[in-house]
């Protein structure tokens, strides 16, 4: 009796022991995630900043604040495909100018404002087909074509304006870029960002496109081999990223009523930084969307909360600097760390 009472207690020890160290494990693992750090970080700059400013949590400037962040935001999610494939694409701002250019002269001849739109779109899906023309056809490295073809682009708007701007556009394409969603005061840039993300979101996690990226992100020759044909899905990319930059030159045009040559200018750089930072790897083949949306409103609204606090624009981009460091640095730490525990995990087994 003594000893069945024994060998109970002991089983119901282990199984304690066993409960917790799973418990340790699984919590371990999740806080090592970069998404969940990203909305731990986010978590503390909303508490950061409503504590410093009473304006920061007003709904209304929240929505309001979306406004200087959607057009990059929208830039950002077909980025994500470019460098999940193990690409980059640093030609979007240009291909915003080389759009709002082209609505501009539009809108000089007359075109209304269903017309600019359509103008935007073919014109930035035409250049993106440009780059990756040359990229996939004569495999030029895409970082050389989009340099090039940067230039290029903006340099047409440059030659032909100068120190001009167009301003003068139909009164109903004000809406896109400044409009809000019924009587709301829901931004309909804010509503159309996250659309687009719910899509893109579905391509790249339950489409065989999706898989597909991933594969040629983590092995090329291996995507090659196993069938994939992948200069059509890196084709398909850059034709993705000159779309949506066309998208984003409709809403930035929009929302400032002109163009002039140096519009979007940095615009490419803080998109990357937005992938990046949102933990799709550099060189390809990891991340996700929902890290990219968490990025978008932490750099977004820490923007924000920085011109509350009268923060100059250099301080912004330093900060931005700096966090991109961190995305970059970190996702090796945290593998590094995952390395240490799993081989830790079989010493012990």
């Amino acid at each position: 009796m003594g000893v069945t009472t024994h060998n109970n207690n002991s089983l119901v020890e282990t199984s304690r022991f066993i409960n917790e160290t799973g418990l340790k494990e699984r919590f371990g693992k999740l806080i090592i995630q970069w998404e969940v750090i990203l909305v731990l970080m986010f978590l503390f700059e909303i508490i950061l900043f409503s504590n410093i400013s009473p304006y920061f949590l007003d709904y209304f400037n929240l929505m309001n604040a979306t406004f200087t962040f959607m057009e990059k935001a929208i830039l950002a999610l077909p980025m994500i495909f470019v460098i999940m494939s193990g690409d980059i694409d640093i030609s979007v701002a240009a291909i915003i100018a080389l759009c709002s250019f082209s609505m501009g002269y539009a809108a000089a001849a007359g075109v209304g404002a269903a017309g600019l739109v359509v103008t935007g779109l073919a014109v930035g899906t035409a250049a993106g087909a440009f780059n990756g023309f040359f990229i996939t056809r004569f495999g030029m490295p895409a970082i050389a074509v989009t340099l090039a073809s940067s230039s290029l682009f903006r340099g047409v708007s440059q030659a032909v304006l100068e120190d001009q701007a167009y301003t003068k556009y139909p009164d109903a394409f004000a809406y896109f870029g400044q409009g809000y969603v019924g009587d709301s005061v829901i931004p309909f840039e804010l509503l159309l960002f996250v659309i687009l993300a719910t899509v893109m979101g579905y391509i790249l996690h339950k489409t065989t496109y999706g898989r597909k990226l991933y594969a040629i992100g983590n092995s090329e020759s291996a995507a090659r081999f196993s069938g994939v044909r992948v200069n059509r899905i890196r084709m398909m990319n850059f034709m993705l990223n000159g779309l949506f930059a066309g998208i984003s030159a409709v809403l930035l045009t929009s929302r400032i009523g002109s163009t002039r040559p140096n519009i979007a200018l940095g615009f490419e750089l803080e998109a990357i930084t937005l992938v990046v930072l949102g933990g799709v790897s550099i060189s390809g083949g990891k991340g996700n969307i929902f890290g990219v949306v968490l990025a978008v409103f932490f750099i977004g609204y820490l923007k924000f909360g920085m011109g509350l606090m009268m923060l100059s624009a250099k301080v912004m981009i330093i900060t931005t600097g700096l966090l991109l460091i961190i995305a970059v640095l970190l996702p090796g730490v945290l593998d590094t760390i995952k390395g240490r525990r799993k081989l830790a995990r079989q010493q012990m087994e």
